[in-house]
């Protein structure tokens, strides 16, 4: 194995730290990560919110490899492969209703992408072209591509890039730790939060308003849960408007939340949704957008040898993604994992609320098996004292992530109660001893 880390530009690192003293993974299978040393690590993050389903499932190793040997590439424009067909049909038997059409993507910046050209474009393929704009919200994360940024609030990744898109506004954050702090579960208050939207109708006016964008759980801005009647209420606003309703499930999709999707937890269903990371059990990357009949059956116009909609890629529905991902359904299938985490969801609640009353914590937030520990800040050093616990618990066998001052934990479904004390144990022993 090489030892020089020079040439590599990492992703979201703190490059200099970590060359410095690097943390490497060369293996994994089921809950745990494995270093070169052979040091085990317990995974307290499904490697990036993607492998659901645990580390090198057998029947999703079986496919890939399979399918690499039979057909390794197919292009994807005017023509495709079997498999392609094949996972679309078995992901909208999963997805809400209505949600029965799905457009390929390689990962969750460029669903999102995808679902904000696919609203804009139908509203013009119906007449309305002038509804052009895009709402996101403060805080929300919707991946790394310029339009995902635009739509997107949290301050860190706009940053640094100059002008985003034009024509893009956002409503509020849902973070309320004023009232709903040590909420278990969805918070009481806020459900008028989603009110500023008729804030921004007033002030834009709803005939330019193509889309809202949210996550129905913001993940990697720290886990911010929609408060009890929120999703519904800017459902309700939307349709009055006549404005898409897009839920970026990349995180929630997949059994995070105690069901297949979070539209279903909760209840409210989206005109567009985008997925990615569970997919494939992080495997191979691959996303989707999932859209309503209606709004797929209003670009079947014109002559039919004409392209309906001029997007894509070329790994679209790429036929070793879609190996991965039929091997990925019959895995949460077959071991009911799409809805194990609503079994799993009280004891991991408790667990995480036990940190309550430790050292620097003020906020804990969970729902399914995902959860979030706020922590105060050091100060002058934003970041630093989460990162600190995060090294911590590195070097004692447990993976978590951090967001700012968050740790922010989202395991395999696989998870155990053994796994759930193991994580919260070291994490409480790190957060003891922290500065």
């Amino acid at each position: 194995m090489t030892t020089d880390l020079d040439a590599y530009w990492m992703p979201f690192t703190a490059n200099r730290q970590f060359k410095k003293a690097p943390r490497l993974l060369s293996k994994a299978s089921g809950m745990h990560f494995w270093t070169p040393e052979g040091r085990e690590v317990l995974d307290g993050i499904a490697g990036l919110w993607c492998v659901n389903a645990g580390h090198a499932r057998p029947k999703i190793v079986e496919a890939i490899r399979a399918q690499a040997l039979e057909l390794d590439f197919a292009p994807p424009f005017n023509m495709a492969h079997p498999k392609a067909f094949e996972l679309a049909e078995r992901l909208v038997q999963l997805t809400p209703a209505g949600l029965n059409k799905v457009f390929y993507t390689n990962s969750g910046s460029e669903s999102v992408e995808t679902a904000l050209k696919m609203a804009i474009a139908y509203h013009r393929a119906r007449g309305e072209g002038s509804r052009t704009r895009l709402i996101g919200r403060e805080r929300g994360y919707h991946g790394v591509n310029f339009g995902g940024i635009s739509v997107g609030g949290m301050v860190a990744n706009r940053k640094m890039f100059g002008s985003m898109l034009t024509g893009v506004d956002h409503i509020r954050h849902t973070h309320d730790p004023a009232r709903n702090a040590f909420s278990i579960g969805q918070p009481q208050h806020g459900a008028e939060l989603a009110d500023d939207l008729e804030r921004l109708v007033a002030l834009h006016d709803a005939s330019t308003i193509a889309a809202v964008i949210v996550e129905p759980v913001a993940g990697s801005t720290g886990v911010l849960l929609p408060p009890q009647g929120y999703l519904e209420r800017l459902r309700a606003i939307c349709d009055k408007h006549g404005i898409l309703l897009i839920f970026d499930e990349v995180i929630t999709g997949f059994g995070r939340t105690g069901a297949p999707f979070a539209a279903q937890r909760f209840g409210v269903t989206p005109d567009l949704m985008t997925v990615a990371k569970g997919l494939t059990n992080g495997c191979v990357p691959m996303g989707a957008v999932f859209a309503k009949q209606h709004i797929h059956d209003v670009f079947m116009n014109g002559p039919e040898h004409l392209i309906e909609f001029f997007h894509g890629y070329t790994y679209s529905g790429h036929p070793l993604a879609c190996a991965a991902a039929l091997g990925t359904l019959d895995t949460y299938a077959e071991e009911g994992l799409l809805t194990r985490a609503s079994e799993m969801e009280a004891y991991f609640a408790d667990a995480l609320h036990s940190l309550k009353g430790l050292p620097h914590v003020i906020d804990i937030r969970n729902i399914g098996l995902v959860g979030g520990i706020e922590l105060a800040p050091i100060d002058g050093s934003p970041g630093k004292r989460a990162f600190d616990i995060f090294l911590e618990c590195w070097e004692r066998g447990v993976l978590i992530r951090t967001t700012g001052d968050t740790v922010a934990l989202s395991p395999p479904l696989i998870i155990s109660k053994t796994h759930v004390d193991q994580i919260v144990g070291t994490l409480a022993d790190a957060l003891k001893r922290a500065g």
